[in-house]
């Protein structure tokens, strides 16, 4: 099933709650958060996390057939940032991947050369970007989405009115 389905979130959800129960009331992590197939644990001892983490290999071998990514699962130091649904995540605040801001980049440069062409309607740009504005407010990216927008603006001046709530 492709990733952003709808349905394959839902049976990840389905397939992986047996994970939570384990890592909840098993381990019993009180900071665990997971979305669809990713997950973080915080937890101030590294020798804890390191035991945790082969607790839910084992778990995940054992119980569902799956593994832990062996270069995406890793321990972290929180002041270091953690990668986590597109953010790098501190104690404070949470800031875009660099990688998602050059791909929104390369995305608009893609959208202004097809709305040129006539080969995508306005409307399509604007509910893409408004998604990508509306995943972005998650972290601390005022002024990254004001400029965005002005980006997009300057390539196709005469493009159309946007109205985007930032």
């Amino acid at each position: 099933m492709p990733l952003g389905n709808y349905t394959s979130q839902f049976f990840a959800n389905v397939y992986l709650n047996e994970l939570d129960y384990f890592v909840k009331h098993k381990l019993k992590a009180k900071y665990y958060i997971r979305y669809v197939d990713d997950f973080v644990i915080l937890y101030n001892s590294k020798p804890q996390l390191e035991n945790w983490k082969i607790a839910i290999d084992n778990f995940l071998k054992e119980n569902l057939k799956l593994e832990l990514h062996p270069d995406k699962s890793k321990i972290i130091k929180l002041k270091e940032g953690i990668p986590f649904l597109g953010f790098n995540v501190f104690y404070h605040h949470k800031l875009l991947k660099k990688n998602n801001i050059r791909q929104i980049r390369r995305n608009i440069k893609e959208w202004n050369n097809l709305l040129k062409e006539n080969k995508i309607f306005q409307e399509k740009i604007e509910k893409r970007l408004q998604s990508w504005i509306a995943h972005s407010k998650h972290g601390n990216t005022y002024n990254l989405r004001n400029k965005t927008i002005n980006y997009f603006s300057s390539l196709n001046p005469n493009s159309f009115y946007f109205q985007i709530q930032i």
